[in-house]
């Protein structure tokens, strides 16, 4: 059987950027009002939380569409840093009671987002054509 790396881009990319947005849909309907609330306890600004709606719904529509997905994949993996520094840096050595790994949805958003800065789009894109795609 032939190989088709680009098939497995884009559903890779159509896999990370949907299952973000319905993180990033449940901070349109609900607010940021969570978000400033973990900002504030942490002494950061509340207007950062805005850049929520970059990470977790911008950045993964650029990604499922493969449009600057390198630029839009780095967005993403920088958002799920924070969330994993601001809200889960206890849990980072920990086992759930399951055995896996407490973070390891977060964990599979950021290393799936850095997978992809390091493939940009592949050739089933909007960006094909373009060296920082």
């Amino acid at each position: 059987m032939k190989k088709n790396i680009d098939l497995g881009i884009l559903i890779s990319r159509i896999s990370l950027g949907v299952l973000m947005l319905f993180h990033g849909s449940a901070k349109l309907l609900y607010g940021l009002d969570f978000i400033k609330g973990i900002l504030a306890q942490a002494g950061v600004p509340s207007f950062i939380a805005y850049g929520v709606i970059l990470g977790e719904v911008v950045a993964p529509i650029l990604i499922i569409t493969g449009f600057r997905t390198r630029a839009a994949a780095a967005i993403y993996a920088t958002n799920c840093m924070v969330a994993i520094l601001l809200e889960h840096s206890t849990e980072l050595l920990t086992i759930n009671q399951f055995g896996g790994w407490t973070v390891e949805l977060l964990g599979l958003y950021l290393f799936g987002s850095v997978a992809l800065f390091f493939t940009g789009a592949g050739h089933y894109s909007v960006s094909d054509k373009n060296n920082w795609d």
